[in-house]
Order: C-alpha cells, then sequence, then structure tokens
C-alpha cells in the first residue's frame, strides 16, 4: 500500500528529532537527581523546614513531569509504528485512519515537546503576572485592553491554568484602563513573556456611530511570579507607597478599607499595584515581590543589550512600537512584527488560540540568543 509506505517514510523521519529532544533533556541525571531528592523526603524531618521542603516537592515534580511527557511521547511513537507493522502485516487498509490520527497526535505532541525544551530560562517554569494598560484610543483603547484580558484567560483555560485577578481600573465607558492578572501553571511564564509589548487593533468601532475604521493600542507586561526573595536591594527612599481602596468585585472586605497597595520606584519609574489580596500586608507583599520581579527583569535586559551592543529603549504605546497586529476589518489578520507569525481567523487568536505565535516566538528567541553567545 503505496498511502501506508509515505506515512511510514514520514513517521521515520521524526525518530531523530525525538531522540534529539531525550538527549536534550538529560533523562539519565534527572532521574539521578529525582532518586536523591526521594531520598531526602524519605528523611523523618523533611518537614521540620517547610519552605525548604516545598522546594523539594517542587523540583521533583517538575523533573517527574518533564520525563514522564517524554516517556508518553515515545509511548506514542511505538503505538504508531506498531499500528503500521500490523496493517503491513495484514495487508489492512481500515487502520489507515486510525495510524493518521496517531500519526498526527505523536507530531503534535512532538512539536509542543520541542517548545517546552526551549523553555530554558532560570524563570521560565513560574507563575506569570500580566499587566495590560490601554494606550492611544480613548475608550476603544480600554474596550481593546479587556479583549486581551478575555483572550489571556481564555488561552489559560485551554492550558487548564488558574487565572486570578490581582488589580483592575475600569474605563470611563467600557473596559479597562488597566488590569493585573496572575496565571498560575508550569511554564507559564516561559509561555507568556512572548507576549511582552504592544498590540495593536484594527476595527469598525463599535463606540463610533460613523462606523469608520479605528486603531487602538494597549501595552502588556509580563513578569515571573518569583515565590522565593530576590536578591534585589530597594532603597527606601527610591519608592512611594501609596494606600488606595480596593474597587470591583472581591468580596465584603473591598471598599471598606484602604487596603489596596500602590508602589512607584522612582529611579526606573516602574509602578505596581495590588488590591485583591485579603489584607493591606498581603497586598504590600505581593506588589514588592512583583517590583522586585520587574526590576530582576529590567536588569537582564540591560545585561543582555550589552552583550548585544545596543542600547535598550522605552517604547510609547502608540504608533510604530507594536509587537503584534490584530486586523478584523477589512480583512481578518493576526500577524506579529517579530516573527512574522501569521493566523489569517482573528477571531480564533482573539479566542486563546495563541500557540502558534509563542511557538514561533520561543524559536526565535532561541536562534538570537544563540547568535549572541
Amino acid at each position: 500500500m503505496l498511502e501506508l509506505e509515505q506515512i511510514s517514510y514520514d513517521l521515520e523521519q521524526l525518530r531523530e528529532p525525538l531522540e534529539e529532544i531525550g538527549k536534550s533533556l538529560d533523562l539519565e541525571n534527572k532521574e539521578k537527581r529525582i532518586s536523591e531528592l526521594e531520598k531526602i523526603m524519605e528523611a523523618p524531618d523533611f518537614w521540620d523546614d517547610m519552605n525548604k521542603a516545598k522546594e523539594y516537592m517542587k523540583e521533583v515534580n517538575s523533573l517527574k513531569a518533564s520525563r514522564d511527557k517524554y516517556k508518553a511521547l515515545v509511548d506514542l511513537f511505538e503505538e504508531a509504528e506498531t499500528l503500521i507493522e500490523i496493517a503491513n502485516e495484514e495487508d489492512d487498509a481500515s487502520l489507515i485512519e486510525e495510524i493518521e490520527d496517531k500519526c498526527k497526535e505523536f507530531s503534535n505532541s512532538l512539536d509542543n515537546m520541542k517548545i517546552a525544551v526551549l523553555l530554558s530560562d532560570e524563570y521560565d517554569g513560574s507563575n506569570a503576572i500580566l499587566r495590560l494598560n490601554a494606550g492611544a484610543g480613548g475608550t476603544e483603547a480600554c474596550d481593546w485592553v479587556s479583549m486581551l484580558y478575555r483572550m489571556y484567560v481564555r488561552w489559560a483555560e485551554s492550558k487548564g491554568f488558574k487565572v486570578k485577578v490581582l488589580d483592575s481600573l475600569d474605563g470611563d465607558e467600557a473596559g479597562f484602563k488597566s488590569v493585573t492578572i496572575q496565571i498560575d501553571g508550569e511554564n507559564a511564564f516561559g509561555y507568556l513573556k512572548s507576549e511582552r509589548g504592544v498590540h495593536r487593533l484594527v476595527r469598525i468601532s463599535p463606540f463610533n456611530a460613523a462606523g469608520k475604521r479605528q486603531t487602538s493600542f494597549a501595552s502588556l507586561d509580563v513578569m515571573p511570579d518569583i515565590e522565593e526573595d530576590i536578591d534585589i536591594e530597594i532603597n527606601d527612599d527610591d519608592i512611594r507607597i501609596d494606600t488606595y481602596r480596593s474597587s470591583g468585585a472581591g468580596g465584603q472586605h473591598i471598599n471598606k478599607t484602604s487596603s489596596a497597595i500602590r508602589i512607584t520606584h522612582f529611579p526606573t519609574g516602574i509602578v505596581v499595584q495590588c488590591q485583591n489580596e485579603r489584607s493591606q500586608v498581603q497586598n504590600k507583599d505581593k506588589a514588592m515581590k512583583m517590583l522586585k520581579a520587574k526590576l530582576l527583569l529590567v536588569k537582564k535586559e540591560e545585561e543582555e543589550a550589552k552583550r548585544a551592543g545596543i542600547r535598550g529603549e522605552v517604547k510609547e504605546i502608540g504608533w510604530g512600537s507594536q509587537i503584534r497586529s490584530y486586523v478584523m476589518q477589512p480583512y481578518t489578520l493576526v500577524k506579529d512584527h517579530r516573527t512574522n507569525e501569521e493566523v489569517g481567523n482573528a477571531q480564533s487568536v482573539l479566542d486563546g488560540n495563541l500557540d502558534p505565535f509563542i511557538s514561533a516566538y520561543l524559536r526565535w528567541n532561541s536562534i538570537n540568543k544563540s547568535g549572541l553567545e
């Protein structure tokens, strides 16, 4: 059967990439480290230091997840091979559809594993904190922020990740002037760091009676939610801490007291806010963690800029600075201006189909980083 021969040939071409991923995962050393950690966890005094115990638990779970995902990938490959052998031996063409489905499942899983392997930076495995701000475009821009908020929530939900709103400021007529959310899930920051930048929307405005095309902008900042204390010194004279009353849904404690916290860092102009924790103390702790994470990213970017021989620049939320454009009229297209990745179905992207752009960015970023080293 010629069709079966072609399927078998295509599958065989994926054997080497599968083996390369296995090598890059360094599975032998992972197994050794898992054994070491399990011995530590069996000690009677393991839970005496709760923080250290949690760190060990997190590490062993991450190592096992990586190992098990690769084993599942190998199993898929072998299942497809077995089905092909059976079809050949029994000359059974009725198995071709099942074989094609199995090969497609393996190919998609392989692509996802390739991307996961690229997530090797220190904080890629962390949860992510996203802050959306409306830019040029007035009410239209506030509505655009709410559309992006929905897009990231949909993406997170499709991954089984948890979403929590940390802070929000409603627009005067619609949407949000700003909204900060936390997305909890494995490699959330590693995936979503690709989304940092200015996002541009072109559409027929629902707020314009004349039905004219409107261009609006929103910026997205992304930082890791780093649980451990970051070794970054912050001078008390360099920050201002403001308290204000929380707004929006959040339980009976909302609006009762000035529990929301805003921290302004004068040297960098960075502002972080948190309002949805249970107390002012918790909001302050969370905001300080966010500030330290942001300062850490700024420091890393400065170091990378020096290595590349360029000066990092802060871009305005407006024309010419967007990383991605979302065009709804006169045609539909979403295009990333860094990687040139395009998706013609703009609505599917706004419904959370971000994986093509995330995958393209991680490959593009990996190539650029290797060029600097």
